[in-house]
């Protein structure tokens, strides 16, 4: 199955956990947070204005993104997690 987003929506999969040690301590997966870091799949054709313009998206496919600690919609596909947003809940693109 293929999802496209619609409007201003970014499809964005978690970049992994940077690691699950802090000093000598482990820290299991359950106690960890997940990443506020992404890689956008897919993106939306922009915003339509009142008077039928379009506003063109920011995000383009293959950039990494960080978005808010609560943004988006979680959701699963094919066994695959991945998370809806706005383009709005965008944070910051990662250079």
């Amino acid at each position: 199955m293929k999802l496209r987003p619609l409007h201003d929506h970014v499809l964005v999969k978690r970049l992994e956990a940077q690691g699950n040690k802090i000093g000598s301590l482990f820290v299991p997966d359950s106690a960890q947070e997940k990443p506020q870091e992404a890689e956008v799949i897919a993106v939306g054709a922009g915003t339509q204005l009142k008077d039928g313009r379009r506003v063109a998206m920011e995000v383009k496919v293959g950039d990494k993104i960080l978005f808010g600690k609560y943004a988006g919609s979680e959701t699963k596909v094919g066994g695959d997690e991945y998370l809806i947003l706005r383009e709005s809940e965008i944070l910051a693109v990662l250079g």
